[in-house]
């Protein structure tokens, strides 16, 4: 057994932190100055965008131009923000993810240690700032619909927000089952770490690896049902653009894995059943032409953005059938 320099034992916790298992609640605290900064990053967002509907610039007023009063929807803009954020920190978290179960880079600016704790908090602050997103979206609607009964307006905005095929008109007849489909994986994947010892680590990693389709249903949402990057204009390329270095980690971690047994050799030469290498083999394929599809778009400029109307569609009340049929005729 070794020792420290002054003769203790070292704490498989804290020194090992991949060895032993990590609670939940060590985790918790950590994640505080990380959850600190996306508030932050998430209040410089919403006053930007109050700036933008306040000046009448935000592509939102163009979508839908009863929302010129920030004062008013300021519930929707803060809903905005804190999805803005959690998208943010989700890409954070999935680079930082990937970085890790890919090939070891030769230098890193600080420890694996270091790297695995950042993954574990900036996810804990991804499923937070979810969660904050589609909230504050029910209390806007709670707000929307003054005049009637509260449970009325509670139950109507929990079954919109929250249900799957609760919200039934428009654009968000996908985009928000999608949406939800993303809060509600992320959560239990995200969790999943700290009963590992339950469920055995090898089950846990295969599990785990589902994480990229949180993401990618976050991203799908947001394309969808983002009104600031509705239009065929930067702020969508920028989106696009920012997939690419997710798309190539994903890429050298399925070409180039950290575990031998997830390498691709030639078949049938002892890299287990023929099923098995050919799923890995269809995996790279289209990582690959992920990677291909992403710079034909930002590069073509073909983003599925729509073209911003000549005139603003006509105004009509905030309800949820309304405000996507006016979008939907805008686009």
């Amino acid at each position: 057994m070794t020792q420290n320099r002054d003769g203790t034992r070292p704490s498989p916790v804290r020194d090992q932190p991949t060895a032993g298992r990590i609670p939940l609640r060590a985790d918790l605290r950590a994640a505080l100055p990380d959850a600190a900064a996306a508030l932050g990053v998430t209040a410089a967002v919403f006053v930007f965008l109050y700036a933008r509907m306040r000046s009448g610039d935000s592509a939102t007023v163009s979508v839908m131009p009863f929302m010129s009063d920030p004062n008013t929807y300021w519930m929707y803009l803060l809903s905005q923000a804190f999805g803005w954020s959690g998208l943010l920190w989700a890409w954070g978290t999935v680079m930082l993810g990937l970085l890790l179960s890919g090939p070891r880079p030769g230098r890193l600016p600080v420890s694996r240690v270091v790297l695995e704790r950042w993954h574990r908090t900036t996810s804990l602050t991804t499923m937070a700032l979810m969660f904050a997103h589609a909230l504050m979206f029910a209390a806007e609607l709670v707000r929307d619909a003054a005049g009637k009964p509260w449970v009325t307006r509670g139950w109507s905005a929990f079954v919109d927000t929250f249900v799957p095929g609760g919200y039934d008109s428009g654009t968000g007849k996908l985009a928000i089952p999608i949406g939800q489909g993303a809060l509600y994986l992320a959560i239990p994947l995200g969790l999943l770490f700290y009963v590992r010892h339950r469920i055995s680590p090898r089950m846990w990693r295969r599990l785990h690896r589902f994480v990229i389709v949180v993401y990618v249903l976050s991203v799908w949402h947001t394309l969808l049902y983002g009104t600031n990057v509705w239009y065929g204009e930067w702020p969508r390329t920028v989106l696009w653009l920012l997939q690419l270095p997710v798309a190539v980690l994903l890429l050298v971690r399925l070409l180039r894995p950290a575990r031998r047994s997830e390498r691709l050799g030639a078949p049938g030469r002892g890299e287990g059943p023929l099923l098995g290498w050919s799923v890995r083999a269809v995996g790279r394929l289209a990582a690959a032409a992920v990677v291909v599809g992403l710079l034909v778009v930002v590069l073509s400029g073909h983003d599925g953005g729509r073209a911003r109307p000549a005139e603003a569609p006509a105004k009509a009340p905030h309800a949820h059938a309304d405000a996507d049929a006016d979008a939907e005729e805008s686009g």
